[in-house]
Parts: C-alpha cells; structure tokens; sequence
C-alpha cells in the first residue's frame, strides 16, 4: 500500500485530495491545525493516520517531522496544501503580516520537506501553489509572491539533489473552497483602511463570489492523484481556464503586463462602484450580485489593453452623485455589455500586445 503525506486535510482542496487518496487504496498521514478536526479525520478510515501541523508555529513543523519519521519506512508523495491568504495594500499592510504570508506558504512548507526528504527517496513532492504565482495581482501581492517562492525553491531543491524526487507545481485558477471565506475573515483589518475602501469593499465581494463560483475541489484532487501515479510527471500543471490564461499572459513583456493588469483593475472596481450605486439607490444593499468575473465566452480577459480611457484613480474614493437614477445606470450597463460583446477573443489580443510591444 502507498503511503502519502497531505497538509491541508481537513477542508478544501486537501479534504478532497484525502478523499480520493483513501478510495484509491493509499495510507494517508492527514494533517490538522485546529484539535477539533483530529476525531473528523480519525472516522474516515482506519488507513487514516491524523496528525498536527501548523506551518506558523515551528516546534509543530518538527514534532510533525519526528512522529512521521518514527511511524512509518517511506513516504511515496508528499502533497503540500495548507496556506493562507495574506490581502491588503502595500502602502499600509504590515511587514509582519508579509513575513506570516511567507512563514505558512513558502518556510514552513520547505521545511516540512526538509525533515522528510530522506522518506521520499524516489517518491514525489506536489505543492498546490496558484495561477498567482503566474504574476502579480495588486491587493494580494503577498500571496502571490509566496507562491512564487514556493514554487522556485522547490525546483531548485530538485535540481540540487539529482531528482532524487520529482517535485511539482500544480496552479489552479479560482478554487471553490474555505480559503476565501478564511481570507475575508483574516484580512478585514488589512482591507480596512479609509484611504483604499472602495477597493477593500470590492476585494471582499469578490472573495465571497469565489467561494460559490470557482472550480469545484474535486477537480484539482484528481489532477494530484493522476500526477502521484504517473512515473514520469511533468514540473508544473494548471488547473482551471484563468489559470491557463494566465500562464499564457505571463509569457509578455512586463511592461505589457502592467497595462492589462492596471486596466483590467481599474474596470472592474469602476464597474463595482457603479453597481453599489445603483444599488443604494434602489435600497438594495445586498451588492453581491456584481459578476465581473463571469463565464461569457464573448468577453475578453483582457479587453482593456488598448483602452485609451483614463485610468481611475484606485486610491481615490468615488461618491455617487445625486443626479444619477437606476435607469441611466442601466443603460450604461447595456452599451457596456454591448461592446464587451465586439471585443475579440485572448488569442486576438494577446497577438496584438506582442505586435504593440515590438513596435
């Protein structure tokens, strides 16, 4: 029987990863923060073996190392999924909240590896990093940066001990899971200054739609168990359509990428704002409703790359004026749904980026 290690087992992409491990005959060492899920894991199967992690707190780490170390003669993979997600903008969010966003996604992660490396001799190591590690998306910089580290020590680790064990990135796109709920909950102080309200409004509604909206768990931990039972995987996988779409952009110059992340920004909380508004005005103060993010296979991720419209000011807080009635807004909606539906489709765009750069 097949012996793997998941952090991360007790909720979201790890619960589902476990699960599907457990049906295909694997022992699993499930990992746990809070002691209340100790008893949860425990009842799942006796091939189940809990045990207690938390990736901030270094004296868990190595009593996690030791008691694997002790109970068992190897460990074919090593599936690293706990993390968290540290938002807020630059300007005003703490260095100490960086430096926790880098101790649980990236540090504590390489060392947990570390302390079992010898078990995973011809094993595999599969981190979840994130589509973010593509690039930078403003608001969550810090996790972004983290996946990114995560994902180039680890490859670098593989390089440097002969691919003794194959180590891989998989990077999925929006994710249905806890995660953003968890995100909303930590980061309220974070998102909470004056200056970037809109923006911190937005975030949050933004993070609820993920929950509900995103790729379903399920999906990434099928793409793990195929990667732990091929011989020879590749480095790295994406999960997810905005996932690939990412990679894909990620391959432009920077300056380019810079335009269509900025643009992209500056819309779609221009487009939140104004939906607020309509809102207030009809009394409906329920503005979860905003869909920037929708599935339209007419819209175009990137349609903002050759808008010569200004900017909006993003620290810059937008009041409603009086003057404008839901009617109005309505129609502003309709002729911007109308010409999203005339933008053409990335490839288009993305050809017409590398012609602009190189011009």
């Amino acid at each position: 029987m097949k012996i793997a290690v998941i952090t991360g087992a007790t909720s979201g992409i790890g619960k589902s990863i476990l699960k599907l491990f457990l049906d295909n005959e694997y022992t699993v060492w499930a990992a746990y923060r809070d002691i209340k899920h100790k008893k949860f894991l425990a009842s799942l199967s006796e091939n189940v073996i809990p045990f207690r992690i938390d990736l901030s707190k270094k004296w868990t780490i190595r009593e996690a190392i030791k008691n694997i170390n002790e109970g068992t003669d190897k460990i074919d993979v090593l599936v690293n999924v706990a993390g968290k997600v540290v938002a807020g903008p630059l300007e005003v969010l703490s260095v100490d909240k960086i430096r926790e966003q880098f101790e649980v996604n990236t540090f504590g992660q390489l060392e947990f590896a570390q302390g079992l490396y010898e078990k995973l001799d011809g094993g595999k190591i599969i981190n979840i990093s994130s589509m973010a590690s593509y690039g930078l998306f403003p608001f969550i910089a810090p996790y972004c940066a983290s996946k990114k580290a995560l994902d180039m020590l680890f490859s670098s680790l593989m390089i440097e001990t002969g691919a003794r064990i194959k180590i891989i990135s998989v990077k999925p796109g929006v994710i249905s899971t806890p995660l953003w709920s968890k995100a909303i909950e930590e980061n309220e102080e974070n998102i909470g200054s004056e200056k970037y309200r809109d923006i911190g409004n937005f975030l949050k509604s933004n993070a609820k739609q993920n929950i509900s909206k995103g790729l379903n768990s399920e999906i990434v931990a099928k793409k793990v168990l195929e990667i732990a039972n091929l011989k020879n995987p590749k480095k790295s996988y994406t999960v997810g359509l905005d996932a690939f779409a990412a990679r894909i952009v990620s391959k432009l110059p920077q300056n380019i990428i810079d335009i269509i992340i900025e643009k992209n920004l500056a819309k779609q909380i221009d487009n939140y704002i104004k939906k607020s508004s309509v809102n207030d005005i009809n009394g409906d103060e329920d503005i979860e409703e905003y869909d920037d993010y929708s599935h339209d296979e007419d819209r175009d991720p990137i349609d903002t790359i050759f808008n010569k419209e200004k900017t909006l000011d993003l620290t810059k807080n937008v009041e409603v004026s009086e003057k404008l009635k839901p009617d109005s807004s309505i129609e502003e909606e309709k002729e911007e749904a109308k010409a999203e539906k005339s933008d053409k489709n990335i490839e288009s765009a993305l050809e017409k980026a590398i012609k602009y750069n190189k011009s």
